[in-house]
């Protein structure tokens, strides 16, 4: 990267603003700010000095931004040019992205020219790894997967190879420890923790429209209704899962019934 590039100096200003607003001292490299005392001008500081090394402070910004969550590449859509069961190649621009996938996602696109794949990152200091998935919902639930503690992105996508969203969905609304603890590599422990992390955040989420109950699905209901409902109620401090239950219950004998009145009805009967 040339030292005078003004795309350098541009991100060099951005890290000075943020680390303007840091209540701690950073390292970067050689780097060091110092916190700055009370009252004293901001003028006068100056966080990163011509001498720091430029190529730290990009690499910070791009480590900054990935702890944001947000998606630099939210899906790619192109030629699928080659397909295994783990892995996808897909050219799109004249680039060529491998995307690391799962079981149910090669199933989704095998056969196909064309393909949209749902883009998960993961940045790391030894490698740049894509994620694709078939549909929005597969990576909603790998994120919530990798997010609880013992299990990582290879264990998340054999968790999607092994089951179907809606079916991994049901065995952790129900507490099904034993079908999940079948999945290769998921002991007793990481079962339960993945159970009692995710039961309500699966709701929460719009992960599934619709949480079966001893693991049958429901009639067809109107979600909007019942969306609705389960926010209020939600609002109100009533957990997610059971109350969504409660609300299709409610749905699945009065289907004509309004939001308030739907409310009203699930109100009595939370416990």
């Amino acid at each position: 990267m040339h030292k005078n590039s003004f795309f350098v100096h541009k991100l060099i200003d951005l890290c000075n603003k943020i680390f303007l607003f840091a209540c701690k001292p950073i390292a970067i490299g050689d780097i060091m700010p110092t916190r700055k005392n009370r009252g004293q001008s901001s003028a006068k500081t100056q966080i990163f000095p011509e001498s720091c090394n430029k190529e730290a402070v990009c690499s910070f910004i791009m480590l900054y931004i990935y702890k944001k969550k947000s998606f630099m590449i939210e899906y790619i859509k192109g030629e699928l040019t080659e397909l295994t069961p783990a892995l996808a190649t897909v050219e799109a621009a004249g680039v060529g992205y491998g995307l690391n996938i799962s079981l149910n996602t090669y199933s989704a696109i095998q056969g196909k020219k064309e393909v949209r794949l749902w883009v998960f990152e993961a940045i790391r200091e030894d490698a740049h790894v894509l994620y694709g998935f078939a549909d929005k919902k597969e990576r909603e639930m790998f994120t919530q997967l990798i997010s609880v503690s013992g299990v990582g992105s290879n264990t998340a996508r054999m968790m999607l190879s092994s089951m179907t969203v809606n079916e991994l969905c049901n065995a952790i609304s129900t507490g099904n420890e034993r079908a999940i603890k079948a999945i290769k590599g998921i002991g007793k422990m990481t079962a339960q923790r993945v159970i009692v992390d995710l039961r309500d955040k699966i709701v929460t989420f719009g992960i599934v429209n619709e949480i079966p109950a001893g693991g049958t699905m429901e009639a067809p209901v109107n979600n909007q209704v019942k969306d609705e409902a389960v926010s209020a109620l939600t609002m109100l401090g009533f957990s997610p899962a059971p109350t969504q239950k409660i609300v299709l219950a409610i749905l699945k004998e009065q289907p004509n019934l309004p939001v308030e009145q739907v409310v009203k009805l699930a109100l009595k009967q939370i416990k």
